[in-house]
């Protein structure tokens, strides 16, 4: 190259395509004039940005660092070593998989790694504050795993843990799942451990909707408690749109498995140094008193 290229020209994509140009813009305006209230989107950092526009798109990386399909991998390890590092050290996880491409990603990888197609899961009915992915029907969660949900106490609208633990009893569930898209009050982790141990079950944290607020220290964390903890990286967090999983160190070969090779191909190499800039954001003093 004539000219050394780190990332987005600007200028360039308004002589090359206006249409595009035009629509960037325009969103921009969008974003800074009006109020954003939607809880799955947030704002990235210039930093982010540049590495999501950045030469990394350009590279296919399937595998893991220092275990790639492709050559020319050595830059891309780095960024995700940093990032692995980053995401343990951040939560005090035993191990970290940044390659998701989205929470659902994430959470499907968390289906294969301790679930077959039939087995039974308990976890929050849709209508209660759950995901699509917590067994909806129309999703392959519901499809294909025999779902049993549970839900909120009519009087408070809290999670009812008596009822968790009786359909726990009940039906064995190989694996239960805390965390929901529209449960606004905190999860009592300790709780549902003690069920999942009294009934031999795997405990699973979707924490997607309030893993930032965990990273800025406002609440108490679900790592101490959970088998594997899945989330995304856009939402509080405020990194690049995609996914994550932590994990006890027991469970690395079954999540890193399920991952690559059993759910996706390569990662998105910019979209994982995003990632890994935003969790050293997550780790300042700043981000605490956001979070808080």
């Amino acid at each position: 190259m004539s000219e050394t290229f780190y990332g987005p020209d600007f200028n360039l994509l308004q002589e090359q395509d206006p249409d595009i140009a035009a629509v960037l813009l325009s969103e921009l305006r969008r974003q800074q004039t009006n109020l954003q209230l939607i809880a799955s989107e947030n704002f990235t950092s210039r930093a982010v940005l540049a590495a999501l526009g950045s030469t990394l798109s350009n590279k296919y990386a399937e595998g893991y660092p220092g275990k790639r399909y492709y050559g020319g991998c050595e830059e891309v390890d780095k960024a995700e070593t940093i990032a692995i590092d980053r995401a343990k050290a951040l939560f005090g996880a035993e191990h970290a998989n940044v390659q998701p491409h989205s929470g659902a990603s994430a959470n499907v990888a968390v289906y294969q790694a301790f679930t077959k197609p039939g087995d039974t899961v308990l976890a929050m009915s849709l209508p209660h504050g759950g995901h699509l992915t917590h067994g909806s029907k129309v999703n392959f969660s519901g499809k294909w795993f025999n779902i049993v949900s549970y839900g909120v106490r009519q009087d408070n609208e809290l999670i009812d843990y008596d009822e968790l633990r009786d359909l726990a009893i009940a039906n064995k569930p190989k694996m239960i799942c805390s965390g929901a898209t529209a449960y606004p009050s905190l999860i009592d982790f300790e709780k549902v451990r003690a069920i999942c141990d009294e009934v031999g079950a795997i405990m699973w944290v979707d924490a997607a909707h309030f893993i930032g607020l965990v990273a800025g220290k406002a609440i108490p964390s679900p790592i101490p408690y959970a088998d594997v903890v899945s989330f995304t990286t856009h939402k509080v967090l405020r990194g690049p749109r995609g996914g994550m999983i932590l994990s006890k160190s027991e469970h690395a070969p079954a999540i890193d498995k399920a991952v690559f090779p059993g759910m996706q191909g390569g990662p998105i190499m910019s979209a994982v140094a995003g990632k890994a800039i935003a969790l050293a954001e997550c780790a300042t003093p700043a981000y605490q008193k956001y979070a808080k």
